[in-house]
């Protein structure tokens, strides 16, 4: 059985899991939201798609998010937050860590230097939260926007994969080629080995989420 996000607990103590690039500065603004041409690092939107935490790697890195996003925070709150994001009936996480390794990650987390961004994929297309386009429809301005650059690059791969996972499919290579109007080959030259990795963990996720939904039926 799946669950759905609880997410009343992180608003109603006022958590910040969503935060739109500070110094970086859009190419465009629209109504629908914000192109950056060179890319940014700085958008962290966590929670967005239906896809969960399915490692301690992705669980520490989203805990790190959440840190850093939220200085605010003493040591209690932060426990009290890990342990609820990390409890399955929640609707976060797939697996059940034991509290000790819970333990071990919010103790590595919380020593790190909130000066210091986590890492983050580059993106280049960034939809406000209350853009109320369609998945398809957005899935069409990633491909024109991104299609009028010269050349794909990785921000621009990552960004088609996003937005096809969005929209409840599977990511192909052929796929992200004929949106972006270019050669499978561009972009087999251009697609990283992290992103690789990445196009199989959203795949497998979205697998998840259907025989989830297919169970409820």
């Amino acid at each position: 059985m799946s669950h759905e996000r609880l997410l009343d607990y992180l608003n109603q103590r006022r958590i910040i899991y969503r935060r739109l690039p500070i110094l970086d500065k859009p190419t465009a603004c629209f109504d629908w939201g914000y192109f950056y041409e060179d890319g940014t690092h700085e958008c962290y939107d966590l929670f967005r798609s239906k896809a969960k935490i399915t490692s301690y790697r992705s669980l520490k890195w989203h805990l790190l998010v959440l840190w850093y996003l939220n200085p605010q925070l003493d040591q209690k709150a932060f426990n009290n937050l890990a342990e609820y994001i990390c409890n399955k009936k929640n609707g976060f996480i797939t697996f059940e860590p034991p509290d000790d390794s819970v333990s071990k990650i919010v103790y590595d987390v919380s020593m790190k230097d909130l000066e210091q961004p986590p890492k983050n994929k580059t993106r280049k297309i960034i939809f406000k939260y209350q853009c109320k386009l369609s998945l398809s429809e957005k899935l069409s301005i990633v491909g024109q926007m991104i299609g009028k650059t010269k050349r794909v690059t990785e921000a621009d791969i990552y960004d088609m994969m996003l937005y096809i996972n969005d929209n409840g499919q599977k990511i192909t290579i052929t796929k992200i080629a004929k949106l972006l109007s270019c050669a499978t080959r561009t972009i087999h030259r251009n697609i990283t080995k992290e992103l690789k990795d990445e196009k199989e963990l959203l795949n497998q996720q979205n697998e998840k989420v259907q025989h989830s939904q297919l169970c409820e039926v």
